[in-house]
């Protein structure tokens, strides 16, 4: 169980050790079928190396970037990610899963709202979209949170539980996030933070510290 009284917690790339901790949290069956509509195959770390074997090329042009949540001793708490890149449309697709004995700490739109600063102000993304089944909740009140619009209805196109779910599509756009981002900001309390890096940056933390780094 992690500690609940830590405050600061760090995004950090996704490195090949972490999929010793992370194939566990995707062997829970109903896991895995909210957080991905393609698998619903429990895999052991040898499939999920296989799966994940792109995301770590030498060269970084595999259109994905994938961080680790860590707490300050060091217990992965969730991944958060950015899929389909594409710096044509400058748009991507951005993913994000807390395992279960981390959630309600308020990791989540933390460090989901942190990417997408990450996507608009760095790589200098215009849109992210994502997707979730219709009755997951969890996830439709984050992306409303951090500001996404529903943008249309997939009927029956997520399977799980032995009957067909509708997918929902949301979008975020750059221009969205600047109207979003400091309404958000003022909501979120700032016991708990999110940043970048060991030492972290007030700049690149969620919620924002301030305007820029000392």
């Amino acid at each position: 169980m992690p500690d609940k009284s830590n405050s600061v917690f760090t995004l950090r790339p996704l490195e090949k050790a972490d999929l010793e901790v992370i194939t566990p949290w995707f062997q829970d069956i109903e896991d895995l079928s909210r957080f991905d509509r393609t698998s619903r195959i429990p895999l052991n770390l040898i499939q999920t190396e296989e799966i994940w074997r792109e995301n770590f090329s030498p060269s970084g042009k595999n259109g994905s970037c994938w961080f680790v949540v860590e707490s300050d001793s060091g217990q992965a708490m969730g991944i958060v990610g950015l899929e389909a890149i594409s710096l044509v449309n400058r748009d991507a697709v951005i993913a994000m899963f807390v395992e279960k004995s981390a959630r309600r700490l308020g990791l989540a739109i933390r460090a989901t709202a942190l990417l997408a600063d990450f996507a608009f102000r760095q790589l200098g993304l215009n849109r992210l979209t994502s997707y979730y089944r219709q009755d997951n909740h969890i996830s439709r009140d984050l992306v409303e949170r951090l500001g996404c619009q529903v943008e249309g209805t997939m009927r029956q196109a997520w399977f799980a539980d032995g009957t067909f779910r509708d997918m929902i599509v949301v979008g975020l756009l750059s221009q969205d996030w600047v109207n979003r981002r400091l309404i958000l900001a003022k909501e979120v309390s700032p016991e708990t933070i999110v940043t970048f890096g060991s030492k972290g940056c007030p700049s690149w933390s969620w919620p924002p510290q301030v305007d820029k780094c000392d």
